[in-house]
């Protein structure tokens, strides 16, 4: 049993079988994770699960969750850089803790702020928290999110990486509906390579790519 990788578009081989979830596979070339294309959640429910989130952007709890970004942004840009919050839902928290310090940053989101003109610009640097193990798409995600960034831009993303510690039946993780791509180390640094992103650094939940 095999399928086609979204992300580079070879085979994988199966992986896991979910009880509720269906058939995973996974990337021999570029070792992603990802789930049966016909299980995607549809464009309701997933907009619905989103909704349950509820992230209220003054939580303190929250902007810390998402300090390894706000705080890496702060310490490499200025005021003068242009930065878009790529995917940021109903809680746009990395964009408010740089709005408070003056930082010029939009936010895109295809269900809360579908704003296309804002993809026809370039950025120095892209905030993208929890958002890449949402794309059913990540090959054309990846290559819009290149193509958005200024030359020696960074893109930062948290996400969680699948390693070959983890117990995967049971990884909160896999569990959310809407996780259809799941990524290892070894599938970023794919990606650094396959998009011509000038280094990567993985620090724990933390991933940076320099353009």
């Amino acid at each position: 049993m095999a399928d086609l990788c979204p992300l580079c578009e070879n085979i994988g081989d199966l992986f896991y079988e979910h009880e509720k979830k269906g058939t995973y596979f996974r990337c021999k070339t570029c070792f992603g994770i990802f789930i049966d294309a016909a299980l995607w959640p549809s464009d309701e429910e997933e907009k619905a699960r989103y909704e349950e989130h509820n992230n209220d952007v003054e939580n303190k709890g929250y902007q810390n969750f998402v300090a390894p970004i706000s705080s890496a942004i702060l310490n490499e840009f200025s005021r003068d850089d242009k930065g878009l919050d790529f995917g940021a839902g109903t809680g746009p928290v990395i964009s408010k803790i740089l709005d408070d310090h003056g930082y010029d940053i939009v936010q895109y989101d295809p269900y809360f702020h579908n704003y296309p003109n804002l993809l026809k610009r370039t950025y120095d640097y892209i905030a993208c928290c929890e958002v890449i193990e949402h794309f059913h798409h990540p090959k054309k995600e990846f290559h819009l999110l290149n193509k958005l960034l200024n030359k020696k831009g960074k893109l930062y993303i948290m996400t969680d990486l699948y390693d070959e510690d983890t117990t995967f039946h049971n990884w909160y993780y896999m569990n959310d509906i809407t996780h259809v791509f799941i990524y290892h180390e070894k599938t970023i640094h794919w990606i650094k390579d396959a998009y011509d992103f000038s280094e990567v650094t993985i620090d724990e939940r933390l991933i940076i790519f320099n353009n």
